[in-house]
């Protein structure tokens, strides 16, 4: 058994969102997985095969978790803003995860998602691939072999297109026991399978039943979209005349569980969000990408205000970063916008988004008895945090309280300041 100590000051943060900002910890982990959290320890109160020693200006902060991002669309990043999301989709993204059909292709890129994420702090990433199942397989092979908490999407999508960027439903049901089986087979504690219907402009309901059922079958998360833009909740209503919204369509389907996560939310009605909260299924906030789009300002204070569970995703290629950072920023900015145009709407904190990035992200995932915050039997998924790094985008002037540190962090900090990456504690960066 492999025992680690991190002695260093730790902020985090509790189920009820609130903030613990705590100056000095020992933090002692065992095969990965936090066995003890001492205040002010002394000197040989714990013992440990290997100590690190946070330097003056670090902080410990939990692992980053992306609940939302296209691996496939890495090489768009930055490209195609000016087109709506439906234009967008059919100018720039189908285009390209045609691509993946290469494994060669699928190799570099995904090669290159993992390790730039990690870099930027993610620990845990809930990625949407191709359609394309052995080519998405190998972005579980390569998050298993850098490290990386990940549930990986094979996408689904049977309506027929002219490009042919679709399958049958015979074939994307047996594609996808295939993929959830070959996942699986990487043997990594780290990486899962989820399943993935695009959204419900690209499946039929027969589809997303028989979607339903395999992750009732293997008990694993499903992922998709949900109200992201007006013209496509147009489609979706003319296109499924039958049902009463966006949600109801999904939920006829058997795919709102409560291991669902729901990508945008931005117009989800009354009713339609106490149906999530119902059935405990989460939603992701994509701030950057919904920006970007031009898509809406997602009120994540009225998701909340209903019980649904709500984490973070940088939404990449539809957001313009894959960093987490940036992605709490843009949900302070989206926030401050709704502020501004509605009297008396008190916007959210950096406290409330720092949450979003980590346990909030955690519970949306329904892995929060795991990751989220670094509490005992949890795993250590963690970040050092320096302020101080010479290269880094921050000057330090003056003194600053560790929670005006994690201000800084947010407001104006990068990758650069993060200099350590731990998943299950083990240093991937």
């Amino acid at each position: 058994m492999t025992r680690q100590l991190f002695v260093g000051p730790l902020i985090h943060s509790n189920e009820n969102g609130q903030l613990i900002v705590t100056q000095r910890v020992a933090i002692l982990v065992e095969d990965g997985k936090i066995t003890t959290v001492m205040e002010n320890p002394k000197p040989g109160d714990m013992t440990a095969d290997y100590v690190t020693l946070l330097s003056a200006g670090q902080f410990l902060i939990p692992g980053f978790i992306d609940c939302h991002i296209h691996a496939a669309q890495f090489p768009n990043l930055g490209v195609g803003y000016d087109r709506g999301l439906l234009d967008w989709l059919e100018t720039y993204t189908f285009p390209l995860e045609k691509h993946y059909s290469d494994h060669n292709f699928s190799e570099k890129v995904y090669d290159v998602v993992v390790k730039r994420t990690l870099t930027m702090g993610t620990t845990t990433a809930c990625y949407f691939a191709s359609l394309y199942g052995e080519s998405s397989v190998i972005l579980g092979q390569k998050a298993a072999q850098f490290g990386q908490r990940s549930l990986i999407g094979k996408v689904n999508m049977n309506v027929k297109r002219n490009d042919g960027y679709c399958e049958t439903t015979e074939e994307s049901i047996i594609n996808t026991k295939k993929f959830i089986t070959d996942i699986n087979k990487i043997e990594s504690p780290l990486v899962k399978p989820i399943i993935t219907p695009r959204f419900a402009l690209s499946c039929d309901m027969e589809l997303m039943k028989e979607l339903a059922k395999l992750a009732k079958k293997f008990d694993v998360h499903i992922q998709t979209h949900i109200s992201e833009n007006l013209d496509e909740i147009e489609a979706v209503r003319h296109l499924f005349k039958d049902y009463s919204s966006y949600s109801a369509v999904y939920d006829e389907a058997g795919l709102l569980t409560n291991k669902t996560i729901l990508a945008h939310g931005i117009y989800l009605t009354d009713t339609e969000l106490d149906l999530l909260n119902k059935r405990g299924t989460s939603v992701s906030h994509c701030p950057s990408s919904n920006t970007c789009l031009r898509s809406g300002l997602c009120d994540v204070k009225k998701l909340k205000s209903h019980g649904v569970k709500v984490g973070l995703g940088t939404d990449v290629s539809g957001g313009q970063s894959s960093s987490i950072i940036d992605a709490m920023r843009s949900a302070l900015q989206v926030s401050n916008h709704i502020a501004i145009q509605t009297p008396g709407y008190e916007p959210l904190n950096y406290k409330d988004v720092f949450y979003l990035a980590t346990l909030g992200g955690a519970t949306a995932l329904a892995l929060d008895e795991h990751i989220g915050n670094l509490v005992p039997g949890k795993q250590f998924d963690a970040l050092v945090i320096d302020l101080n790094v010479s290269t880094g985008p921050l000057d330090n002037l003056i003194e600053y309280t560790l929670e005006e540190k994690l201000q800084r962090l947010i407001y104006s900090g990068d990758d650069r300041n993060i200099v350590e990456v731990y998943v299950a504690g083990q240093r991937v960066k």
